[in-house]
């Protein structure tokens, strides 16, 4: 009898994948999964010295290769130059994770009150949060069809893209000793990362490049304990997320495993969005 090999289907020998934002919490942990299941990693994100030097580790440690690129995902000059970059390297992309995200330098102008925040933060934050997404998937995606074999683009959106943040959990929470808040802006740029998704992936279909977006909930990662239970209270598993339980998600998606999914937002939540 012939078996399909299971475990086969999540192997990603021979792919090369793009991580935008792959110095973050979440995209440190994103690249690494990749690598362990076989893939080259283009780690991009803006410091070209700790992308190169991360970029090493995962070498070291995965032994595939892996390169470090600086990159603005808002400038369609530096997407550009990164695409030629990888290509150079690696002769073709077969995944795109466009999942980098910005927080202002100005913590203040990106923490204010939806009735006091200024168009100039507003747009600071969409040309990298949306505008950057564009530009990847743009670029990325052209090159695929260029290669005529298709490809997976997973894209990162967030629980506030489909759900609006209970106001009340931020009341006495501080992350890395800041008072803080989902401002609008981020709520609203990743809702329009999943109605991207959804457009490329019927736009791109007949190309066979899958496109999905990957919805995480939230994370701990230094908020304090304030914040930690109030968030774990609205969870049916009564908890945050660990970044790590965010990887197994990608990887199906990444992957041959999910060679049927395509225009679907996988939501790793902990059930906070089924009530």
């Amino acid at each position: 009898m012939n078996r399909t090999s299971y475990k086969e289907l999540f192997n990603l020998e021979g792919k090369t994948a793009v991580v935008t934002g792959g110095l973050g919490i979440l995209g440190k942990r994103f690249c690494a999964g990749l690598a362990e299941f076989g893939a080259n990693v283009a780690v991009v994100d803006l410091d070209e010295k700790r992308t190169k030097a991360f970029a090493q580790e995962l070498t070291k440690h995965y032994q595939k290769k892996s390169i470090g690129i600086a990159c603005d995902v808002s400038s369609p000059s530096d997407v550009k130059a990164m695409v030629a970059r990888v290509v150079e390297e690696f002769a073709e992309i077969h995944i795109l994770h466009n999942n980098a995200a910005s927080k202002s330098a100005d913590l203040n102008a990106f923490f204010a009150p939806f009735e006091e925040y200024s168009l100039v933060e507003w747009r600071n934050i969409m040309s990298v949060n949306l505008d950057g997404m564009f530009l990847a998937a743009q670029a990325i995606g052209s090159q695929m069809i260029k290669q005529g074999k298709g490809g997976s683009i997973i894209q990162t959106s967030s629980i506030y893209g489909i759900l609006g943040p209970d106001q009340r959990i931020y009341e006495g929470s501080y992350y890395l000793e800041r008072k803080i808040n989902t401002p609008a802006v981020y709520s609203a740029s990743k809702a329009a990362v999943i109605g991207l998704s959804k457009y490329l992936a019927a736009y791109w279909a007949d190309k066979k490049i899958r496109v999905n977006t990957l919805t995480p909930g939230g994370s701990e990662s230094g908020q304090n304990d304030v914040f930690v239970k109030k968030y774990s209270a609205r969870t049916p598993l009564g908890r945050m997320g660990r970044p790590d339980e965010m990887v197994a998600a990608l990887i199906f998606l990444a992957s041959e495993a999910s060679s049927y999914v395509t225009g679907q937002n996988i939501v790793v939540d902990g059930g906070l969005s089924a009530w």
